[in-house]
């Protein structure tokens, strides 16, 4: 393993490069950032015995300073992981966000926890997952119970724009592709209206190039049956093993052109189904709907950002 560096971030922020060998592009990679504790509530701080770690979601890569301090504040050390062939993680010649299999990202998961040390000094782990991330970690979870104490999702792509009922009638289509064509492309769905939200609201900074493209990655028939076959076993019912805390805009935006209600609503998550979803992941769940909240609840405007971070606060007390 390597040794921590400078982060894009700045100041009170580092990265750790986490190898991971080779695949058919070349090198793999996963990126563990931290933030500096707070001294002084690394000492006396409600969350001092408390390692986080956050997992973004699709075409994206961390960058959320506040939510980092928001727990540093607390006492807890923070890091986030740039996920392979994602932001720090993506090397020249590869598909950006492409997996094979969501167990792929195990190996992410365990380089990173080794990094940290938290087993070894015998501190709680609270895992964050946003979107993607949050299934991912969902699903990490249910095969590795014990290792986390609690679980916080940040609008979790437990579900199907689609539904269940035409995620069932997607799926042979998708997976039959797979099968033959798995890098193949398909057409851009994305309007970038979520980016524009962010923007307007000023939530989101610039990225460095390719890192967070506006309509997103493209997409490919293999990544899109994996996604649908971890929606499945999430419909099937898992356990997580800890208690969970999901936090979900209360509205949902689905529009061809842009109108200001996607500003204040999750613009890409059907949230209704991710909620009844979500009541399948562990026996104790609790769901926060977030008025005036997009599909990142911490990167809305200033009044529903508010309202995250006090049911965040909420819930990490009940969690523990």
């Amino acid at each position: 393993m390597g040794e921590w560096d400078s982060d894009i971030l700045g100041d009170g922020f580092e990265q750790l490069t986490l190898p991971l060998g080779k695949d058919a592009e070349g090198e793999v990679v996963a990126t563990l950032v931290r933030a500096h504790p707070h001294p002084g509530a690394r000492l006396f701080g409600e969350l001092r015995d408390t390692d986080v770690l956050y997992v973004h979601g699709w075409s994206d890569y961390f960058f959320q300073v506040d939510l980092a301090r928001f727990f540093t504040d607390r006492g807890a050390l923070f890091y986030a992981l740039d996920l392979r062939r994602y932001g720090r993680s993506l090397r020249p010649g590869q598909a950006p966000g492409y997996v094979a299999a969501l167990d792929v990202y195990d190996a992410d998961i365990a380089a990173a926890v080794d990094a940290m040390g938290t087993a070894r000094e015998g501190r709680r782990l609270v895992l964050l997952g946003h979107s993607t991330g949050g299934l991912t970690l969902t699903l990490w979870s249910a095969r590795h119970p014990g290792v986390a104490d609690a679980l916080v999702l940040n609008s979790p792509w437990l579900e199907l724009q689609l539904g269940p009922l035409g995620r069932q009638a997607f799926a042979p289509l998708v997976n039959a592709r797979a099968r033959f064509d798995p890098l193949g492309t398909h057409p851009v769905v994305d309007l970038g209206f979520y980016t524009r939200a962010q923007r307007e609201l000023g939530t989101l900074p610039e990225s460095p190039d390719g890192w967070r493209p506006a309509q997103g990655f493209p997409t490919h028939p293999g990544w899109l049956a994996v996604i649908i076959a971890g929606h499945a076993r999430v419909a099937s019912g898992v356990e997580v093993g800890c208690p969970t805390l999901v936090l979900l805009s209360a509205r949902s935006t689905v529009a061809l052109s842009w109108n200001d209600a996607i500003r204040e609503t999750d613009s890409v998550l059907v949230v209704d189904d991710i909620a009844r979803a979500a009541t399948r992941i562990a026996r104790t769940v609790t769901i926060a709907r977030i008025e005036g909240a997009l599909h990142d609840v911490f990167l809305s405007q200033p009044a529903a950002r508010d309202a995250a971070y006090a049911a965040l606060e909420r819930g990490l007390t009940a969690l523990r």
